[in-house]
């Protein structure tokens, strides 16, 4: 009975086959319409999974710092929570912004620089602001390392704090923007911005712990 190949050779066998049950599994997409159906979830749903993602982010990250409530197996988790979802939500961000320009809600040019679309300049420059500034807030998050010293924890401290206002801009956009939000929708998100506001001015009237420093 001959010896099963190596793992080594099973992969190489498998590398191949990959793209081709991606490109087999688009083609039954096109074929049978579940692509229509894809895009029209995402034109429908997309900006409400990345809002309610990165909402999620801010309040874990935040829930993150508590040094009152939470051991440090907790603080452990909600950062990795916080991760995450950040992820997730910069993923359905990025859908969201492809598909509304794909279907013509908006123009490419109106995504990419505030203020310029022709309808509803206001909101969806809002919309940019937020999508710029939490991308910026992820990229200095990814390179954290590079922030180490004392001196530069405080500049990547006062970075990270920029989501706070880049997620107000999210909620002005996502509720004012498209469809009209259901009532609960309103009122928990109202609910999560009051939370956060009061959380923020108690943390910041007690000692102000800037990661990578001591408290002051």
């Amino acid at each position: 009975m001959p010896a099963p190949p190596p793992p080594s050779a099973r992969n190489a066998l498998l590398r191949p086959a990959l793209p081709a049950a991606l490109l087999l599994f688009l083609a039954v997409t096109l074929r049978s319409g579940a692509m229509d159906n894809t895009v029209r979830f995402l034109d429908h749903d997309a900006g409400v999974l990345a809002l309610v993602s990165l909402s999620a982010t801010v309040l874990w990250g935040l829930a993150a710092t508590d040094r009152l409530v939470l051991h440090t197996p907790h603080r452990l988790l909600a950062q990795a929570v916080h991760r995450a979802t950040g992820v997730a939500g910069l993923g359905f961000l990025g859908l969201h912004v492809w598909v509304k320009a794909a279907e013509g809600h908006t123009t490419a040019t109106a995504a990419a620089v505030p203020f310029t679309d022709g309808a509803r300049p206001v909101l969806i420059g809002c919309g940019t602001l937020a999508a710029y500034g939490f991308l910026t807030v992820a990229v200095s998050g990814a390179v954290r390392g590079a922030f180490a010293g004392r001196t530069t924890a405080r500049w990547w401290w006062a970075l990270h704090t920029v989501a706070y206002a880049c997620w107000a801009l999210a909620l002005l956009h996502g509720l004012k923007s498209g469809r009209a939000a259901a009532g609960w929708a309103v009122a928990g998100y109202g609910t999560a911005l009051a939370g956060v506001a009061v959380r923020l001015a108690l943390r910041l009237r007690g000692p102000l712990r800037i990661p990578g420093g001591e408290p002051r």
